[in-house]
C-alpha cells in the first residue's frame, strides 16, 4: 500500500500535508505545532488506539471513552531514537479487564504498524485503567 505526504518549509517549521489535505506543523519549539519525535509518539498512540477501539468493538465491549498518554525516553547520543515508550490507556465503560488487555496486546504485538516499527530499538510497555461507565 502506497502512502504519500508532503512537507513544505515555512520559515522555521515544516507544514506536513497528506493526500486528503490534513495538515500538521512540525518543528522545534513550536507553540502551535509538534516536534517530529512528538509526532512519532502521537502516531504510536493513535495507531494503537484505533486498533484497540476496533478490537473492543468486535468483542462487543461497551467502550464509552478512551484517552491515551504516551511517554518516550530518548537516548542521549545521536541518533536520539526512543529507548523506551510507555503507553497508558485510560478507558471508560463497563469493560472486561482481560478483554482490554488482550485488545492492547493484539494491537502492540500484531496490528499496529507504528509500534511494531519502533519495537526493534524501543522497548514498548503499556498500562491501562478502566473507570466505570454510565449504564
Amino acid at each position: 500500500m502506497r502512502m504519500e505526504v508532503k512537507l513544505t518549509l515555512n520559515n522555521s517549521f515544516f507544514e506536513g500535508t497528506n493526500a486528503r489535505g490534513a495538515r500538521i506543523k512540525l518543528g522545534p519549539g513550536l507553540d502551535d505545532g509538534v516536534s517530529p519525535m512528538e509526532a512519532v509518539l502521537l502516531a504510536a498512540g493513535g495507531c494503537s488506539g484505533l486498533d484497540v477501539v476496533s478490537i473492543l468493538g468486535k468483542m462487543r465491549q461497551p467502550l464509552q471513552a478512551l484517552e491515551i498518554q504516551v511517554v518516550g525516553e530518548r537516548q542521549e547520543e545521536h541518533p536520539r531514537y526512543f529507548r523506551t515508550i510507555t503507553i497508558k490507556y485510560l478507558l471508560k465503560g463497563n469493560l472486561d479487564p482481560e478483554k482490554v488487555k488482550h485488545a492492547i496486546e493484539l494491537s502492540l504485538n500484531k496490528y499496529c504498524s507504528v509500534t511494531n516499527g519502533l519495537a526493534p530499538k524501543a522497548r514498548i510497555t503499556y498500562a491501562f485503567e478502566i473507570s466505570g461507565g454510565n449504564e
